[in-house]
């Protein structure tokens, strides 16, 4: 019994790998565990987007004119522009971006094409056109990489492991509890700060072909490493990578995405 179960958690692992995206200038080329469907993650994200833009209507926190809300959609429009890079169908995707009055400094793109920005990031932060364009790349690469559909397949093997180590060993709460904690292990953590840096990398080459100056990336997080001094770090950097390793990390693309930037200005 143990033997198939093993052959069937290795064919069940096996099935769902796939990369969701080109590789890029930046060379992003891991390979994913991807069994949820693309469809159901962009129903759900899509549903939750119109309830959070519904919510802030509500409230009076959802911003949809003025020169503040025309100045970081056009950016966010010229970042997703360059979306074909990394995946065709990007440009059949039906995007929305959503400005919230809110002084959490915070952004996120949900799958599908789902923008959605604080105003605490630009405005607390001063951000130039330059480093919103880093943030919003940054976003808009999660979703193109669908991290977010990346992140249930990952939820659905952690509770597949759980039921293969209770059949093995019934009754054996420790063992149960030892696969629980080997799969946040190994598929959690690793995961989500792996995905960091291929947005990182990715939302970096965005912001270039788009025309954004990419050293824009190491001003951004030196004025995050200073708003996270002595306090709770911003909602954005939540599961990031550390300011210095991150800045270290840019530092070391810009050779690749320099002349990207360069290129969009002779355009």
């Amino acid at each position: 019994m143990k033997k198939l179960l093993a052959i069937a958690a290795v064919t069940f692992v096996a099935t769902g790998c796939a990369s969701s995206t080109r590789p890029g200038a930046v060379g992003v080329t891991r390979q994913q565990t991807l069994w949820v469907s693309s469809e159901k993650v962009d129903k759900i994200a899509a549903d939750s987007y119109l309830q959070m833009a519904v919510q802030a209507k509500m409230q009076g926190k959802l911003i949809t004119q003025g020169p503040e809300y025309d100045r970081l959609k056009a950016i966010a429009m010229r970042v997703k522009a360059q979306a074909n890079t990394f995946r065709d169908d990007a440009d059949a995707w039906h995007w929305q971006f959503a400005l919230i009055n809110d002084p959490k400094i915070n952004a996120a793109c949900a799958p599908g094409g789902k923008i959605i920005l604080y105003t605490g990031l630009p405005r607390t932060l001063h951000l130039t056109d330059d480093e919103v364009a880093v943030v919003l790349g940054h976003e808009v690469a999660h979703a193109l990489r669908e991290h977010g559909r990346e992140k249930l397949s990952q939820a659905m093997l952690k509770n597949t492991a759980v039921q293969i180590a209770s059949v093995a060993a019934p009754g054996a709460a420790g063992t149960v509890g030892l696969a629980n904690q080997a799969s946040q292990l190994l598929f959690t953590l690793p995961n989500s700060r792996q995905n960091e840096v291929e947005a990182d990398q990715m939302g970096l080459e965005l912001a270039a072909r788009a025309g954004f100056d990419p050293r824009a990336a190491i001003t951004l997080w030196q004025k995050m490493a200073t708003a996270s001094q002595g306090k709770a770090p911003p909602e954005f950097l939540s599961t990031h990578p550390s300011d210095a390793s991150r800045i270290e990390s840019l530092s070391a693309l810009m050779p690749t995405v320099m002349p990207l930037y360069e290129a969009a200005h002779r355009r």
